[in-house]
């Protein structure tokens, strides 16, 4: 059993991007949304360390902010925190794409 590390970091940078928000700009949305998808993404990061297999629940909520974070980034062409997080939900996307295609090993 190896421990997701990547899906543990990803949501950190989610949960502190929404308490980033919520202490710079005030916005109560920007932190029950960074905190929710945050904890999304831990709970997904949890489920794949104890399966490998299982990136549903990562590969769901990184998608959803692959698009959400992007739509915004491409509205406002504003790296921080749009295109940074478009960026970070589109590389684990790609990470968990692939460990979906990935064929099992037999043991």
């Amino acid at each position: 059993m190896s421990v997701d590390w990547v899906g543990y970091g990803y949501a950190t940078l989610v949960a502190s991007g929404g308490v980033v928000g919520y202490v710079k700009a005030g916005s109560v949305p920007s932190l029950a949304a960074g905190l929710l998808f945050g904890g999304l993404a831990g709970f997904g990061a949890y489920q794949i360390s104890n399966d490998p297999h299982n990136v549903w629940v990562s590969l769901a909520t990184s998608g959803a902010l692959s698009g959400i974070m992007g739509k915004r980034f491409y509205a406002s062409r504003k790296f921080m925190p749009a295109g940074l997080m478009a960026g970070a939900s589109i590389l684990m996307v790609a990470k968990l794409s692939v460990a979906l295609l990935q064929k099992p090993v037999e043991t």
